[in-house]
């Protein structure tokens, strides 16, 4: 029997040789063929990749298979950030693109993103589709492709184009101006040669380090979160940088680490960049969140008289709001944000060089700015905790999500919020979220309060209404 092949929030990713496999890699591209086929013309799809191992056997291989399919192949030579694809899809005018990236998962993983024309991640109803149309294949084992001795595909360098809409989105003037001095980690990702090169050619003193390709990226996933910056984080002290900016793998994810050598969580980052944003560019179309992301920038809202919308998790929500101008930013907790005007796909490149700009301009050390937005608006502390279940506990812990609770921890529960998953507002204003992992059995348990001396005591409640 064939392997499913299902899409989540961010595409299909698998361990590479157990199901992300060349078969199952067929199966997958002819899958999107078929959607795009389905689809006003020209049919021509954007094929790239991050680092990873064998990527650019996976590229070829897609390739063939569109090609064999009536879909014109354009095979991005080099590896490329994701969100610098989606800008290609716009400017060129492509049906989409076919990503080969896991992301920020483990060097074992590959997976594959599609985007549809307008640049965004694929939403659910078409990759219902693209599902349906890899069941329906499977009925025909032999899936066309070209010989390899055919093939003679259009490529394209997507790195100009985009590197100068960033420039037109971000005040590098500014940041040369300031005199600050940068880090930058591109966790041996598609990233390498982006930042680091925009930046240096304003006249911004940039060092950078994990600045070579390594398909086991240094041996753990290439994930720009706090236990893994310390090699950025020696390289900014050896220089006397102000700030380091990290990307992750595919460079659609941030990580941001202070002057004093403090990781600032994307939580903070986000609702800094909104404000500053109103501040600087005089935006007041919007802002949005996923359901899990802080209630700093619900406050935010408030202040900045600004709609709100709370989406559920996976960014081409968001997405979707960008593409209709109803937002200045939208954000999730997990690293990924994008701006009026630009694409509708998570930035960590724009992210890093926005959050640039804005210490250069304000002239302030992201922990002071942040604790003026707390003078402004009140304080909040996020956390997010992963628990791994038996299936026992994740048949029970899902039962448990059908019902509405009243309490928890012996505080009421005031709001019972079903975006995505279960989220329970507490009468202070802090919060608890849980969502359960389509993948593996984990849940994963986003918690939020307003006093830093209760945030232990909201999180072992948290706890144990997950394992009780």
């Amino acid at each position: 029997m064939a392997t499913p092949i299902k899409f989540g929030t961010s595409g299909w990713r698998s361990i590479v040789a157990d199901e992300f496999t060349i078969t199952n890699i067929r199966r997958a591209v002819a899958g999107i063929a078929a959607y795009v086929k389905t689809q006003p013309t020209p049919h021509r799809v954007l094929v790239g990749r991050d680092p990873r191992f064998l990527g650019e056997s996976f590229v070829d291989e897609a390739a063939c298979i569109l090609s064999a399919a009536g879909v014109t192949p354009i095979v991005i030579s080099d590896p490329a950030p994701t969100p610098a694809i989606a800008y290609a899809v716009q400017q060129l005018k492509t049906s989409g693109a076919i990503n080969f990236t896991a992301s920020h998962n483990p060097p074992e993983y590959n997976g594959i993103k599609f985007s549809t024309h307008d640049g965004a991640p694929a939403l659910p109803e078409v990759t219902r589709q693209i599902e349906a149309a890899i069941v329906s294949l499977d009925d025909n084992p032999n899936i066309p492709r070209l010989n390899d001795d055919e093939p003679n595909f259009e490529t394209t360098d997507v790195k100009p184009a985009y590197l100068h809409r960033l420039a037109e989105l971000v005040d590098l003037k500014a940041i040369a101006a300031s005199g600050i001095k940068i880090v930058f980690d591109p966790f041996w990702g598609a990233g390498r040669g982006y930042s680091c090169d925009i930046l240096r050619h304003a006249g911004v003193t940039v060092e950078t380090v994990h600045d070579y390709r390594d398909v086991l990226f240094g041996g753990h996933a290439p994930e720009p979160d706090d236990h893994l910056l310390g090699d950025a984080k020696t390289k900014m002290h050896e220089v006397g940088a102000s700030l380091v900016i990290a990307t992750d793998g595919d460079a659609d994810r941030f990580g941001i680490v202070d002057a004093n050598g403090t990781f600032i969580q994307p939580n903070y980052i986000i609702a800094l960049l909104f404000d500053y944003l109103v501040e600087t560019r005089g935006w007041r179309n919007g802002v949005a969140k996923s359901v899990a992301t802080t209630n700093l920038i619900n406050a935010l809202a408030d202040r900045h008289k600004v709609a709100l919308y709370e989406t559920p998790v996976g960014f081409k929500y968001i997405g979707e709001l960008i593409l209709q101008d109803k937002i200045a930013i939208g954000g999730e907790e997990s690293a990924g944000l994008t701006i009026r005007g630009h694409v509708p796909e998570k930035d960590g490149i724009l992210a890093g060089l926005l959050v640039a700009e804005m210490v250069a301009c304000r002239g302030k050390s992201l922990s002071d700015q942040l604790e003026e937005l707390f003078d402004k608006v009140g304080s909040f502390y996020p956390v997010r905790e992963n628990f791994h279940l038996t299936p026992e506990a994740k048949a029970r812990f899902t039962k448990k999500l059908k019902v509405d609770p009243t309490e928890l921890g012996g505080r009421k529960v005031t709001k019972v919020v079903r975006t995505d998953g279960l989220k329970l507002v507490l009468e202070d204003g802090s919060w608890v979220c849980y969502r359960l992992s389509g993948t593996e059995p984990v849940v994963r348990a986003y918690t939020e309060s307003r006093d830093q001396a209760h945030m232990s005591d909201l999180s072992a409640a948290a706890k144990n209404f997950v394992l009780s």
